[in-house]
């Protein structure tokens, strides 16, 4: 594979989220989310310089919620098919994958750095008998009122609950079951330690599972992508695992007097702070649980934060396997 950049023999696996791509108050063109690529993958760029072999992961809640809607008005308009959730994972997959290919081949070309980029389509392995199938919870899609939601109910099995109060109506909920194993893991690793750019496991992957008989069956559910991608760093043995949220820092006591950012945690601490619920499970709790696995299961360093100051070292919350300055 063509490549002419030093490599130090460390890999790492960088999670874009979803503010790398679309930013809060935008309209999500390709435009917008292709300079918000450009911008969070420019940031990325010291890892490449100092020599590391790279695999990339990214969200997709936006643009999957909005081909969910495309697929509501393609249906109401003009009678075609909604397409099943696990195939719109997909072609975010394939659309998003295609824009960071893109974005991170004219930065490497402006730094005179050729290295070869593949994004893979990457299913993940889930439990069919995981509980999370009977308690579904992420919600998705657009806002229905309750006789739209009961009708989709009756035609498409579809279960729903009623939205938050800033936003009334009744969403389309579905599971959230944790990742047990990634399609070709080995390959992903394989791929990235001979020196290619990997981009693999969007959007937490496309859930699927094997029935009684060892076929590969899908299901209508979301991965956190957080977990799915310290899953993935700890099966091909990476190095460094760095988590790009929309917050420099994590921090306890969050929005209160009292809050304090916390730049280096062992993990023993960051399980401490998670067990005493320091973190929202909406928001910061993935990702502190995403970082301890990885150092759990072999990992040397984890580290959350802003997408913007990821090249900046002393920004970024670092989770180790004992306290390490």
């Amino acid at each position: 594979m063509p490549e002419n950049s030093k490599r130090n023999g460390k890999l790492a696996v960088v999670a874009l989220g979803g503010n790398a791509l679309l930013r809060a108050g935008q309209h999500g063109t390709i435009e917008e989310q292709e300079a918000n690529a450009t911008a969070t993958l420019k940031h990325m760029m010291f890892l490449i310089e100092e020599g590391y072999d790279l695999v990339i992961t990214h969200g997709n809640g936006p643009q999957v919620g909005n081909l969910l809607l495309q697929n509501d008005a393609g249906e109401e308009q003009y009678d075609i098919p909604q397409m099943p959730l696990n195939i719109c994972v997909a072609e975010t997959q394939g659309e998003i994958g295609f824009m960071i290919e893109r974005m991170l081949r004219n930065i490497l070309i402006e730094n005179g750095i050729e290295r070869a980029i593949l994004t893979l389509i990457t299913q993940v392995i889930v439990d069919r008998d995981d509980p999370a199938f009977n308690n579904p919870t992420k919600r998705i899609g657009r806002t229905y009122s309750k006789e739209e939601a009961n009708r989709m109910t009756a035609k498409k099995g579809w279960v729903f609950k009623e939205s938050s109060k800033q936003e009334e109506g009744w969403r389309r909920v579905v599971a959230s079951p944790m990742p047990k194993e990634i399609f070709n893991r080995d390959t992903i690793g394989k791929i990235a330690r001979q020196g290619a750019i990997v981009i693999a496991g969007g959007g937490g992957g496309i859930p699927v599972y094997k029935d009684e008989h060892g076929k590969v069956r899908t299901c209508e559910a979301v991965i956190d992508k957080d977990f799915a991608s310290s899953l993935l760093a700890s099966r091909i043995g990476a190095n460094e695992f760095y988590i790009l949220t929309d917050v420099p820092f994590v921090y306890i006591n969050y929005n209160e007097d009292n809050e304090e950012k916390v730049e280096f945690m062992d993990q023993e601490t960051a399980q401490n702070y998670l067990d005493s619920g320091q973190f929202g499970e909406g928001s910061m709790a993935p990702k502190v649980r995403a970082g301890i696995y990885f150092i759990d299961h072999g990992g040397d360093k984890s580290v959350i934060t802003e997408a913007t100051k990821l090249d900046d070292r002393s920004y970024g919350t670092k989770i180790t396997k004992e306290h390490n300055q």
